[in-house]
Order: C-alpha cells, then sequence, then structure tokens
C-alpha cells in the first residue's frame, strides 16, 4: 500500500513540471529557470540520498565519466522539455515526449542487442497511427512538438546509457550527475540572464502575490528532486520495467489533467485521441521488453 501511495505520488510531481515552467510566466528564461531548478534538486538529493540508502554520499572516484554523461544528457532532456512547455499546451509536450520508448527500442536493439519480437511492428504501426493523427506538424505548435519528440529521444538515450552501464536511480550517484547537469546549465545565468527572481506574482483569485522564485523551487524540489528521491524508493520493491509502465500511462495524463485545471488548456480532439493511441502503443512496447528482459 505504502508502494502504491508513493507511486502516485512521484507520477503527480513529475507531471508538475509544466506547470511550474508556466508559473513562471516567463519571469525567467527558461535555461536559467532550469539550472535554477538542478540547483534546488541537487541540494535536496544530497541531503535526502544518504537517508534513503543508509550509505554516505561519496565522490563518485573511479566513475566521473558515467556521472558527468548522465548529467550531461539530464541537462539536456530537462532544458530541452521545460523549452518545449514553454511553446505548447502541457498536453502536446507529454503527449509527444511518449515516443521515449520506442527511441528506447531503436537504441537498445542498436547498442544492446535486444531481440525484436513480430508483435513490435504492429505496435509501432499503432505509434505512428497515433502521431499521425495529433498533428505534430500542426500550425503554431510545430517547434514545441518537434522539440518534445526529440526530448523523447535524449531520455531513451539516457536510459539506454544507464542500462549499458547498469546504473539506476537508486545510486547515490544521481545526486552528483544533477550537480554536473546544474553545472552544465549555469553559463545561462550569465549569457541569457538571471531573470526576475525577486519579482512577485500577483493572483486576483487567490487574492495574494506570490515570488517568482517559488515556482523555480517547486520545479527543482518537487518536479526533479522528489521525484527521483521516490523513485529511488519505490526500485527496491517493485520491477523497473513495471515502474516504466506505469508512469508512461499516468504521468501525461495526469500533467494533461493539471494543465486542463489550472490553465484551462483543451487538448484538440485529435491529440486526445492520437495521445490514447500512442501512450497505448508506448505502455505495450514497455510491457514486451520487459518480457525480453526476463527470458
Amino acid at each position: 500500500m505504502k508502494v502504491l501511495l508513493l507511486l502516485a505520488l512521484i507520477t503527480l510531481s513529475e507531471a508538475t513540471i509544466g506547470v511550474f515552467v508556466k508559473l513562471t510566466d516567463d519571469r525567467i528564461p527558461v535555461q536559467t529557470l532550469t539550472f535554477y531548478a538542478f540547483v534546488f534538486a541537487t541540494v535536496f538529493l544530497m541531503l535526502i540520498m544518504p537517508l534513503a540508502n543508509k550509505k554516505r554520499l561519496e565522490l563518485p572516484r573511479g566513475n566521473w565519466k558515467d556521472t558527468f554523461l548522465i548529467g550531461a544528457l539530464i541537462a539536456a532532456q530537462s532544458g530541452f522539455f521545460n523549452y518545449a512547455m514553454t511553446l505548447v499546451p502541457i498536453a502536446n509536450a507529454v503527449i509527444f515526449w511518449s515516443v521515449a520508448p520506442f527511441f528506447t527500442f531503436i537504441l537498445s536493439w542498436l547498442f544492446l542487442g535486444e531481440k525484436a519480437k513480430k508483435s513490435y511492428l504492429l505496435i509501432f504501426i499503432i505509434a505512428l497511427t497515433g502521431i499521425v493523427i495529433a498533428k505534430p506538424l500542426q500550425e503554431g505548435y510545430l517547434l514545441g512538438n518537434m522539440v518534445a519528440l526529440g526530448v523523447g529521444a535524449i531520455y531513451a538515450a539516457m536510459v539506454t546509457y544507464m542500462r549499458h552501464e547498469g546504473k539506476t536511480e537508486t545510486d547515490n550517484d544521481i545526486a552528483w550527475s544533477l550537480l554536473f547537469a546544474a553545472l552544465i546549465m549555469s553559463p545561462s545565468v550569465v549569457f541569457i540572464g538571471t531573470g526576475d527572481v525577486t519579482g512577485m506574482i500577483r493572483y486576483d483569485s487567490l487574492g495574494l502575490s506570490l515570488p517568482v522564485l517559488l515556482w523555480a523551487a517547486g520545479l527543482g524540489l518537487v518536479s526533479m528532486g522528489f521525484a527521483y528521491f521516490g523513485i529511488s524508493i519505490v526500485l527496491k520493491s517493485i520491477n523497473a520495467n513495471l515502474y516504466s509502465l506505469i508512469d508512461i500511462i499516468v504521468s501525461p495524463a495526469a500533467a494533461t489533467l493539471l494543465g486542463f485545471l489550472i490553465f484551462n488548456e483543451v487538448p484538440a480532439a485529435s491529440m486526445l485521441y492520437g495521445g490514447v493511441l500512442l501512450l497505448g502503443a508506448g505502455a505495450w512496447l514497455t510491457r514486451e521488453m520487459s518480457r525480453n528482459h526476463r527470458e
């Protein structure tokens, strides 16, 4: 029961990424916002992960390359995903990001010798049909949709590399990877700007003003920090493939719902129909790949 509750909280925390990005109201450049989020997430994980794993947070001696490369991929994934959120409705970004399992299979097939099944052809046809129905090339959202698709490929590269190196989110090294991600994004503060970090945003419906930095902290602590922390605990009780199967279905659905409730974003019918096919195909592929690993 505790694992199910934590799974629900993790998927909800991941679904808040677009919410926190949009709540900043463009007061902080998205690249700098991502840097701030990494800083908050890094501090959080460096304090909490040793308690969760009952292991001291030690420098990843002899493992610098893996830690840095994973950090670079996290920086690219989060940076571009947050950028996509500034261009399109939340539903668009999370649905087109959900092509990640297909990129994961392709990369695993090329580099890890993942075996293909006859059923994969049908799965890919369903996914492509979903993408076509969702209309990624629609006017006004072309760039954001393409960026979200690209983020799926970056995430797949990270997952494939971590599988190859036998790494998981349960390692304390993930905190160091986030530190590297923050360092990679840090030049944005100099070259793009710090943003209105001391600014306040007025919310008439609430009758109060809240600091912009609150949303940057939320992005780092809730969407990133808590998510990684929760995953590190959950993966000790359930298989990583089962977690991925749940996450790919629930998180995009939760993010779409939050977009509707908070920003009144109503996805186009084509996006919903195509998204259902794409998410269903992704879940099916994830399930088939997990079976492959057990055989």
